[in-house]
């Protein structure tokens, strides 16, 4: 049994991540400010289900507070010794990012840096950061790979995310300090936030919510089912690796107007989406390479496209249309 602190596990990633370390028996000591990017209800929806999945829900202690207050941080580094932090805290989206770009760097860099001299101070637990494949820019290097330099980031908040890799690097070398960059792709599936693909296009469907398709959907994207990722966030906590910045995908890039097809095929509804030009700050094409993982955290995702959009189908009719989540129909 470990005692983790998970930041941001009122989140999608986040409260899949704390379910996982619940089930096989470990302390979860979650934090998350619960903020309004988007629906705090939703955000307290998915402790509910943390909570009454879990198999013993006293080994879930949820704290609603910031990662920026360092007085709040190093509150908790005292009052438990942790053997790993899993920092999943983050302010999220490329496009949200360019309105905002102040807001990104101080929670994304500066909460980060709060977190990293807690640690420093407390024992030095194993130090798991969630960052994102948006750090490779327009690379030419196919699939991505992650000795790529990955320093043409197109938006702060890909930025934002590169600059916290590189201050990990100066806590591994001038302390020691276990620090693993895990580079999502683009992540789907239950307890998905509102403002991604897979949710918006089921919004438009039901909901009649005006959706861009970038692109006409000629776009590719490594879609990445929640569970595989998770796998790998739970092996990185399990591994002191010096420093390391490893990508979690599937290796299997998908057309996206493939994607929202299999999306409407289960709805049995045709989506209504506006065709748009790709935006300034996005890509056509993302693709892991996967290899590290394999070998450092004996990655192997197991869940298909088609597997994970039903899953996710699934959800989304109990948690949003059955229970009148984000509105009526």
């Amino acid at each position: 049994m470990k005692k983790i602190l998970l930041t941001g596990a009122a989140g999608f990633i986040g409260s899949n991540t704390a379910s996982a370390l619940l089930a096989r028996g470990d302390v979860v000591v979650g934090v998350d400010n619960l903020n309004d990017y988007y629906d705090p209800a939703r955000k307290h929806a998915n402790l509910e289900e943390v909570r009454a999945a879990a198999p013993d829900a006293e080994k879930f202690i949820f704290h609603k507070a910031d990662i920026r207050d360092e007085a709040a941080m190093e509150s908790l580094f005292a009052e438990h010794r942790f053997d790993a932090v899993i920092h999943l805290a983050a302010m999220a989206g490329v496009r949200a990012s360019i309105e905002d770009p102040r807001l990104y760097l101080d929670v994304n860099l500066g909460g980060t840096l709060t977190l990293l001299e807690a640690a420093r101070k407390h024992g030095q637990p194993i130090f798991v950061f969630a960052s994102t494949s948006s750090v490779y820019g327009r690379t030419k290097v196919i699939p991505f790979v992650e000795t790529d330099r990955a320093d043409r980031p197109l938006a702060p908040y890909p930025a934002s995310k590169r600059a916290a890799e590189l201050l990990g690097h100066s806590y591994f070398h001038l302390y020691d300090q276990n620090f693993t960059a895990l580079r999502f792709f683009t992540v789907y599936g239950p307890r998905g936030r509102p403002d991604m693909m897979a949710y918006l296009v089921l919004d438009n469907i039901f909901r009649g919510k005006e959706v861009p398709l970038y692109n006409n959907g000629q776009m590719h994207r490594d879609w990445t089912y929640v569970d595989d990722i998770v796998q790998g966030i739970v092996a990185a906590a399990d591994r002191p690796l010096g420093y390391e910045v490893i990508n979690l995908g599937r290796g299997k890039p998908t057309l996206l107007a493939d994607f929202v097809r299999l999306i409407e095929g289960l709805a049995k509804k045709r989506s209504d989406l506006v065709d748009q030009p790709m935006p300034a700050a996005d890509i056509e094409y993302t693709y892991a390479s996967i290899e590290r993982a394999e070998e450092l955290l004996d990655y192997a995702p197991q869940v298909t496209v088609e597997q994970g959009v039903e899953a996710f189908w699934s959800w989304y009719r109990q948690a949003v249309m059955e229970s009148g989540d984000d509105g009526p129909l």
